[in-house]
């Protein structure tokens, strides 16, 4: 049974329920040309730079020469890379609607200019000495070939098609844990209050079709947010008063994109480690808030005691959750998770604006 339409309905039909199936964020077009993220900078910059320095050693009499020529050389180098990455970010919309050898094109042209731009600048400190315009807008047009190149290879490895495949596959590992947990709950839970089973499985419902739905590129963190609302109100019914959870939401941090299924592994994670070991339980907190155009996502929950008896995982949920982050936001994405004064801390920062 690996068609997933088999097990559920199709997840359009949920517009109108409480549980919203994840946006194709991914289905717009990628833009070749789109160098307005920060990993793209770095890597740009670290690229020319790496050129700079392997250049200067011709030439170099000495290791101070060397150094020498290189942060000289880096005075126009590096203001010139800038300059052609904030035209080729503001530009892309634009050199978007060109064929792909116009790109190219333009994209050379772009950097002899910038080439000349560096050019400029170094003989303009260089007390009047004589410059190597030519040899300057060559350079630069090689480099943002180069340049080109390497968004083109990550414009078509962040395609639609691309992307959904490696999300499917990372989804397809949290799939079955999660279904099988969930269930597991659910039987336990009918048994034990079955004046609470028509909730409960109509939350379970629910969690199945958007669980067993075709995986698309990105949800709303609104989105995600009521799934793990939907997930923790089954453990709710489990644990009683074992487990006291603790909500604090941004409503400007909802429209937020994240891969779909993120939050919930790390509320599961939360509970089979934080809150199950412990005989008295414990607590959760989930707090989300907007801060300078990124939004910041906190899963805090308290620890077993020492004596206690202890859970460890293998890091399967976490890593899942770094690298998906990774897929749809590159460097832009910030994740961290570790214990900190009794307390197991999850963070994530990513930017609100939809990433291309």
């Amino acid at each position: 049974m690996q068609d997933t339409q088999i097990l559920s309905t199709q997840p359009a039909s949920l517009e109108s329920g409480p549980l919203l199936a994840p946006t194709a964020g991914a289905a717009q077009r990628v833009l070749v040309f789109d160098a307005c993220h920060v990993g793209v900078v770095l890597r740009a910059v670290l690229f020319v730079q790496s050129v700079v320095a392997t250049a200067t050693l011709f030439g170099a009499s000495s290791a101070l020469d060397w150094l020498l020529r290189m942060a000289w050389v880096t005075g126009g180098a590096l203001p010139g890379t800038l300059l052609w990455l904030i035209a080729a970010c503001g530009l892309k919309r634009l050199l978007q609607r060109l064929k792909p050898q116009a790109q190219y094109a333009a994209g050379m042209l772009l950097g002899a200019l910038c080439g000349l731009y560096a050019c400029a600048m170094l003989w303009l400190v260089g007390d009047g000495l004589s410059a190597p315009w030519l040899a300057s807008a060559v350079s630069g047009a090689l480099l943002a070939a180069l340049l080109v190149t390497a968004l083109l290879l990550r414009a078509r490895a962040r395609t639609p098609a691309a992307t959904t495949a490696r999300l499917a596959e990372l989804q397809s590992r949290i799939r079955p844990h999660f279904l099988f947990n969930t269930l597991n709950s659910a039987i336990a839970l009918v048994r034990a209050e079955p004046a609470k089973a028509e909730a409960l499985l109509e939350d379970l419902s629910d969690l199945f079709r958007y669980a067993l739905a075709d995986p698309q590129g990105s949800a709303t963190l609104d989105e995600e947010i009521t799934l793990a609302q939907r997930y923790l109100a089954i453990e709710q019914v489990r644990f009683g008063t074992r487990l006291q959870l603790q909500w604090q939401l941004d409503p400007a941090a909802g429209a937020a994109r994240l891969p779909p299924l993120l939050l919930q592994p790390l509320v599961e994670n939360a509970i089979r480690h934080g809150v199950e070991p412990s005989a008295p339980g414990g607590t959760l907190q989930i707090t989300t808030q907007l801060r300078h155009h990124r939004v910041l996502i906190t899963i805090v929950n308290s620890l077993p005691p020492a004596s206690g008896p202890s859970t460890h995982g293998h890091g399967m949920a976490l890593r899942n959750v770094r690298e998906r982050l990774g897929l749809l936001h590159d460097l832009q994405a910030e994740f961290s998770a570790g214990s900190r004064q009794g307390s197991y801390v999850v963070r994530i920062a990513l930017p609100l604006e939809n990433p291309a």
